[in-house]
């Protein structure tokens, strides 16, 4: 049973992925990012990292995701530019199963020859995916990109709220 759940959010993750760089629409790709979140917090889920998971889900496809629909909403694009088209839909999708059916494939036979798979001792697994784990690895081994990426979100804002004082003014 969970290597049919794997597969099915896999393919959603991989389906949304490919969704979110396909679509003119930044509110269609928006959309689709949810998608490939929500499913890899599945995935999450199967690897037991329940935290990280709820990590996920609130943050990314809550939090992160509304920012990015201000953003677009705060871009103040023409009523064209959020049109959704729906031209060659039918040609789009096709193409996109024929490459999941590829990448199926191929997994598949990587995961019977052995290739990926790995036995995992309880001992690698202590703490995986826990709060006290996250938080341990989080703060000690990636402490630098960790400030580095507040850091940078810090000056995006800054560049947003620069930005939109010039176009008031």
């Amino acid at each position: 049973m969970e290597t049919v759940v794997f597969y099915v959010f896999a393919a959603l993750a991989l389906a949304g992925a490919l969704m979110v760089i396909s679509f003119k629409n930044p509110v269609s790709s928006a959309l689709s990012l949810v998608l490939t979140l929500f499913s890899t917090a599945v995935l999450f889920i199967l690897l037991l990292a329940h935290f990280i998971a709820a990590v996920q889900i609130l943050v990314y496809a809550g939090a992160i995701m509304i920012l990015f629909l201000f953003t677009v909403m705060f871009l103040n694009l023409k009523p064209g530019a959020l049109k959704f088209e729906s031209t060659n839909l039918g040609f789009k999708v096709s193409i996109l199963l024929v490459i999941l059916l590829f990448v199926g494939y191929f997994a598949s036979l990587g995961f019977r020859k052995g290739i990926l798979v790995r036995d995992l001792g309880v001992s690698e697994m202590d703490g995986f995916g826990s709060i006290q784990g996250v938080g341990t690895t989080l703060f000690t081994e990636y402490l630098l990109p960790f400030e580095l990426t507040s850091v940078l979100i810090l000056v995006a804002i800054i560049g947003v709220v620069v930005i939109a004082k010039k176009r008031s003014s």
